[in-house]
């Protein structure tokens, strides 16, 4: 991890008309199924010639996320070309991230470290991924649907310019199509307009806005396809990074200011993940929750931000049993950390952002089986989010106030640990009743939801790899959500449809957390049977939130992969860093 959270790639922007002559290693354009070579007259006519034989011979169709790479056989100052497919036009923003991010790894993969990148026109909305039933929660709040906004409803719908959100069906009724804007939307619910890291598009003209976006969206993409895994054998190379990206636009569409702006947050966004990628990865021996609380302390001085760093002595005196109890079998105690960020004095809301800091999770008493128990270096993911938001924040600066909470401990077995049948006292002052070590993540997370109340938090979002029950729902492909406000979820929701990365909504009916009560406690951990456990451990969440709007991210299968799949790498993905720094700023709607 760089020290200074930054990327090596330097990011720059160009009019398009040189874009054939551009000094680097190879030349890159984006090209839909069906296109007609000819289309890029610019380029010499062997090599649209031999695009299009590829395209004829079925070796390169143009499809989404396919990428060919030609020589340019001296005819260019860049020695190679690159084409990137788009797949059937219209091509929208996660397919256009998706190309560049296949872009870049080819690039890397052949040593081409510097790319002049000609964007691609035409707009590239975002839209809900396929199969997907967003209509219900966005309707909510008036988004995809019909119905106006609720007062006190979130507005988080973004600014002028934005594409319309594309309704799926429910129960076979399609929703209609709406656009809210921001201010209409805060007006509406009452409200003071929603924090913008990046201005709206405004008065621009649409080709412009267009750009913006297609810039942020490419920038974004070569810099997460930029990401190589951490390795540590004695004859490893040095992680290879894309040196440099030149990005031409057409001459109409120039706007320095608009564009910079994009590139800045496109560059925020994917520096955040890929942070957040590589301190999931990082081995359970290599970040203890001592180290976990020092690295949130760098970032801090790094941006100017307020933390504070409880240790175990502290846990115990400021009565947050439930932290100190699952630290208590390891060797390495528990921290609780929180950082401070007040973007806009003049309110009163206060965001809490709460994230789980397992370091690493045998399973306590309660232990896992040993095949796969390694992903478990993973299980701090919501924290690594959190911390990677961090730079999103310290470098956007949007207008809200933040307290972001982490819980660290580590859970092993040993003599002295927490053991099935314990009662345990909360910071709350609720008692737990543990029957079971392994659901470990939600005790943790109750005393940072209380933390996060005292310190302030009007409002609640708790991020965890809380539990394996997830994968059962939804594979690795998505990540699951509860909450007790749906207004406020479809605002979370319309963020993960900007950034690309899917939410699926899970029930949270009282009748969940009558399954969680105790004889013997307020409330147990885990319910006598094994059913609908991902929503169980939301709801055991829920039981201290003191009834404020509140929203449960369980990244149990989204948070770690065992292989490359789209835009996300093996091993640590950084899942949901780039949806809450799409509802925090904004950055990525308001190009």
């Amino acid at each position: 991890m760089r020290a200074d959270y930054t990327t090596n790639t330097k990011l720059s922007i160009t009019e398009s008309g040189g874009w054939v002559s551009a000094d680097a290693d190879a030349l890159l354009f984006f090209t839909a199924e069906g296109e007609d070579p000819g289309s890029l007259p610019d380029l010499p006519a062997e090599l649209r010639t031999e695009l299009d034989r590829l395209k004829r011979a079925g070796r390169f169709k143009g499809g989404a996320g396919e990428v060919t790479v030609l020589p340019a056989y001296g005819r260019l100052a860049a020695p190679y070309v690159i084409a990137a497919g788009l797949g059937a036009a219209p091509a929208g923003r996660d397919t256009l991230r998706l190309a560049a991010v296949q872009a870049a790894r080819e690039a890397q993969r052949l040593g081409l470290g510097r790319l002049a990148v000609l964007l691609p026109e035409g707009a590239f909305p975002a839209e809900p991924p396929r199969g997907g039933t967003y209509a219900a929660p966005l309707a909510a709040q008036g988004v995809g649907g019909a119905g106006a906004v609720p007062a006190g409803a979130e507005a988080q719908v973004k600014a002028a310019g934005s594409a319309p959100v594309k309704a799926a069906s429910v129960d076979g009724v399609q929703a209609e199509p709406q656009v809210v804007r921001a201010a209409d939307a805060s007006a509406a619910a009452g409200e003071s307009a929603p924090p913008q890291a990046v201005s709206a598009a405004g008065a621009r003209p649409a080709g412009a806005a267009s750009s913006a976006s297609a810039v942020f969206t490419v920038a974004e993409g070569l810099l997460l396809g930029a990401y190589r895994i951490a390795t540590y054998a004695r004859e490893a190379k040095p992680r290879q990074e894309l040196a440099a990206a030149q990005l031409f636009v057409q001459r109409d569409a120039l706007n320095g200011e608009a564009l910079q702006a994009a590139v800045a947050a496109a560059e925020a966004y994917a520096v955040a993940t890929n942070y957040a990628r590589d301190l999931t990865n990082l081995p359970g021996n290599l970040l203890l929750p001592s180290d976990l609380a020092e690295e949130a302390e760098k970032l801090a001085g790094q941006f100017g931000i307020a933390c504070e760093v409880l240790d175990e002595q502290a846990i115990v005196e400021r009565g947050m049993g439930a932290l100190a109890a699952v630290g208590l079998g390891s060797a390495n105690p528990p921290r609780m950390i929180t950082l401070s960020y007040d973007g806009d004095p003049s309110s009163g809301e206060v965001l809490g952002l709460v994230g789980k800091g397992v370091t690493f999770d045998t399973g306590g008493i309660s232990i896992k089986p040993a095949g796969g128990m390694e992903e478990m270096i993973s299980d701090m993911g919501g924290a690594a989010v959190l911390l990677g938001l961090l730079i999103v924040v310290g470098r956007l600066k949007p207008r809200i106030n933040l307290r972001i909470v982490i819980p660290a401990a580590e859970n092993m077995p040993s003599g002295t640990a927490m053991r099935p049948g314990d009662i345990v006292t909360t910071l709350s002052g609720r008692t737990v009743e543990v029957l079971n070590t392994d659901a470990e993540g939600r005790l943790i997370l109750a005393d940072g939801v209380t933390y996060a109340i005292e310190k302030g938090a009007t409002r609640l979002i708790d991020i965890a790899t809380l539990t394996g029950a997830v994968l059962v729902s939804f594979a690795d492909v998505a990540t699951s959500a509860q909450t007790n406000d749906d207004a406020f979820l479809a605002s979370v929701l319309q963020a993960s449809i900007q950034a690309g990365e899917k939410v699926w909504q899970l029930p949270n009916f009282p009748e969940y957390r009558e399954m969680l009560r105790s004889s013997v406690a307020d409330i147990k951990n885990s319910a006598a049977h094994k059913w609908a456990g991902a929503i169980m451990g939301g709801s055991f969440i829920e039981a201290f939130t003191e009834g404020k709007p509140w929203i449960h991210l369980d990244t149990g299968g989204t948070a770690w992969l065992w292989g490359d799949r789209g835009i996300d790498p093996k091993g640590g993905t950084g899942a949901m860093v780039r949806t809450l720094a799409e509802y925090i700023c904004g950055a990525g709607d308001g190009v």
